[in-house]
């Protein structure tokens, strides 16, 4: 009886984390072109004095939708991206593509951030140059992420500190 209890338990645990998951909202638009995505981000962010940060990884990745509602759900972190960057989620999946020699060009265009896993940052400056690529797990603790890691990652970019 002990050990029907305790797989019972176990179950609805590991459902509960699947409909956590399931929760969390989808953030890549899989039907556009990355690399339209990031030169229109380019056009926009230097018309109002922004870097662009580029989150690669695409609605398959568990971390890359937690980062996503992670930075969004926090007001302080919120307000230094939107004070700063133009984000966007720009979507690749490593394991299928409808577009092989698009998405081969976008990572090309990204200074070749898979090499880190996902989901990767690749902050863009005013140029639309790759000035940091980000590996994400610098910024993770436990199964989400760490405030003040990512605030320092953050700050770290901003176009203020860049120039100064």
């Amino acid at each position: 009886m002990k050990r029907i209890l305790s797989i019972a338990i176990l179950l609805a645990f590991i459902s509960l984390g699947n409909t956590a998951q399931a929760q969390l909202k989808k953030v890549y638009d899989e039907s556009i072109n990355p690399l339209e995505q990031i030169s229109n981000a380019l056009v926009q962010a230097s018309m109002q004095g922004k870097f662009v940060i580029c989150q690669v990884g695409g609605n398959w990745c568990p971390w890359c939708l937690r980062f996503a509602d992670f930075i969004t759900t926090d007001e302080e972190i919120a307000k230094v991206v939107d004070d700063n960057f133009v984000y966007i989620h720009v979507n690749y999946n490593p394991r299928s593509s409808s577009d092989e020699a698009r998405d081969k060009a976008m990572l090309k265009r990204l200074g070749n951030p898979g090499r880190f896993g996902y989901p990767v940052f690749v902050v863009l400056g005013e140029n639309g140059n790759v000035l940091h690529i980000q590996d994400s797990s610098f910024l993770e603790e436990g199964k989400g992420y760490n405030k003040e890691k990512v605030l320092r990652f953050f700050n770290a970019w901003t176009p203020n500190a860049v120039k100064q």
